[in-house]
């Protein structure tokens, strides 16, 4: 209807099919060269910038990762995001360190020749900054084990930026307590049949605290999409240019305990 917003997702959808169908008019063949590309997404009013970018994205994607024995249970041991963005090498690498200390609470762990990585912030005043989720941030990275990030560069202008988040300490946890439910139900009905209880009367303990387990070992979605999406989200900002390298700027940075007190004072004042 005339005068009604089109939602994000619908908008994505009508560009692609419109593009699609533009698109189709030409006879492509098997395929297309990069100069052919370019001139096609002229065509459809595509600016070269994009479809370059796009492109690079398009030639530097990663394998598919092999799910583990455990992954159809609780989730994946690894989370992967990875982007093409605009910008040079040592820039992008700056921005990205610089939002990772300052913005996820997360602290340089190791530096590798081809990447870093950083880990949890460990103390009181982060601890507490999490604690009340300063300026509505949730820091759902710093519940990865580690995190780390690789920067190559491209054609000039353009990196290829790779975030991984290990997963594994909070997946560990989760089997973990299902294990436990698991064990409690087996040894309820042990002790069942022990007092003479059989059939179906012996198995209920099990059959409870197994979907009790296997519930717990499932709340893992909502928990990795949370993650996940911290990922694409640092990638969104250096994406748009809203991760810089003098992101702290302009004027000193305040300290860990002024963002608190502030913080504190907004909630309680």
């Amino acid at each position: 209807m005339a005068g009604e917003l089109i939602r994000r997702d619908q908008l994505e959808r009508i560009i692609q099919r419109a593009a699609e169908l533009q698109a189709g008019e030409r006879d492509i063949g098997e395929g297309l060269t990069e100069e052919e590309l370019i001139a096609l997404g002229k065509d459809v009013g595509i600016p070269t910038r994009y479809l370059r970018q796009a492109l690079l994205e398009e030639q530097t994607r990663g394998p598919a990762l092999v799910p583990d024995q455990w992954e159809w249970l609780a989730g994946p041991p690894r989370l992967v995001a990875e982007r093409v963005v605009p910008g040079e090498r040592a820039a992008v690498e700056r921005a990205i360190g610089l939002w990772m200390e300052e913005e996820e609470l997360l602290r340089v762990k190791r530096r590798f020749a081809d990447r870093v990585s950083w880990e949890p912030q460990v103390g009181f005043l982060a601890s507490m900054q999490r604690g009340l989720r300063a300026g509505g941030k949730t820091y759902a990275l710093s519940q990865a084990a580690e995190v780390s990030g690789r920067v190559l560069p491209l054609e000039s202008g353009f990196c290829h930026v790779s975030l991984a988040a290990d997963v594994r300490n909070v997946r560990a946890r989760r089997l973990g307590g299902a294990g436990v439910l698991a064990g409690l139900g087996l040894a309820g009905t042990a002790a069942m049949a022990l007092m003479g209880v059989f059939g179906l009367f012996a198995a209920v303990p099990l059959v409870a605290f197994g979907m009790g387990g296997w519930a717990v070992a499932r709340t893992h979605a909502s928990a990795d999409e949370r993650v996940q999406v911290g990922l694409e989200q640092v990638l969104d900002r250096l994406e748009r240019g809203e991760i810089r390298p003098e992101h702290a700027l302009p004027g000193p940075r305040a300290s860990a305990f002024v963002r608190i007190a502030d913080e504190l004072r907004k909630n309680f004042l």
